[in-house]
């Protein structure tokens, strides 16, 4: 009994130490960012900071938010996000709804279709050609319209849907209630852990894309953050544009170009982390989805 106790003990020490060791692997990158983002840039480039700023400053913070292109574009990344998320939530979540239903006609031939979609694409240029005779392209409505249906979690929802107790609908019809009335007042209330899965995936989607913007966009007023944040990381320094900005950069408090892509970061990712643990109960239960079957 107690060779058992001592052999637990040693795989839970050695547990423990790959979950640390992973926990720090996973982690040191953005703890490394934020730590970047409040050092003095001149001073990084020296090298040799890893755990804490050698140089505290909050000259990359204002020089990001001074910078009026930096702040449209977070604002743009902030509407693309609040509305393509709600969009997604909302059509996701009826269609595949309307799919779990068992009376519905031509069920298998449009669950064919969802599936056929997830494995096979038109490519990028018929997607392109698409686009245009939408009347969509350079616009801002090119960055949530595309993506107010997703297929795979039109699928998980099916399987969501189709574990309600069908009885509790047909009481509610019965009772003269609508399909629509149904849907709002008796099955989205109880989907809470499928709505909360689906908004947050569709968010971090809407939040770090950054090829819609590049593909489908040519008016600088409709650039995302995220976008700018690639063009920027690959921008070099011997470019004439960047070697200007580096001199801003400088003459701003020493500001460097890594320092405010850094602190660029950090603020794309404070949405997303002040978001998570709000939704985290319901995203652990939405990640069960269709895992157990009974």
């Amino acid at each position: 009994m107690k060779k058992r106790i001592t052999e637990d003990r040693v795989v839970d020490i050695v547990v423990y130490i790959l979950l640390a060791l992973i926990g720090i692997v996973t982690l040191y990158p953005f703890y490394y960012t934020i730590i970047c983002s409040f050092n003095d840039g001149l001073d990084l480039m020296k090298g040799g900071v890893y755990l804490w700023p050698r140089k505290f400053t909050l000259a990359n913070y204002k020089l990001f938010l001074e910078d009026a292109d930096w702040i449209h574009a977070f604002w743009v990344s902030v509407a693309k996000t609040v509305i393509g998320t709600g969009l997604c939530t909302v059509f996701t979540s009826m269609f595949s709804y309307a799919l779990s239903r068992k009376n519905l006609m031509f069920k298998k031939a449009y669950r064919f279709i969802v599936v056929f979609t997830m494995y096979f694409s038109g490519g990028l240029i018929p997607y392109y050609i698409l686009l245009k005779e939408l009347h969509l392209l350079n616009t801002f409505w090119v960055y949530v319209i595309p993506g107010m249906v997703n297929g795979f979690f039109v699928m998980t929802g099916i399987n969501f849907f189709g574990s309600i107790p069908e009885t509790i609908l047909e009481s509610a019809r019965i009772d003269g209630a609508s399909e629509f009335s149904i849907l709002t007042k008796i099955v989205l209330p109880v989907s809470k852990p499928f709505l909360a899965t689906l908004a947050l995936f569709a968010a971090v989607g809407q939040w770090n894309s950054w090829l819609d913007s590049a593909y489908y966009v040519r008016d600088n007023e409709l650039r995302t953050m995220s976008y700018k944040m690639m063009t920027t990381i690959n921008q070099t320094l011997a470019s004439a544009a960047n070697a200007d900005a580096a001199g801003q950069m400088s003459q701003a408090n020493t500001a460097t170009t890594f320092t405010v892509q850094a602190t660029a970061m950090v603020v794309s990712m404070l949405p997303i982390m002040c978001v998570y643990p709000f939704l985290q109960k319901y995203f652990v239960q939405g990640m069960m989805i269709g895992a157990v079957k009974e």
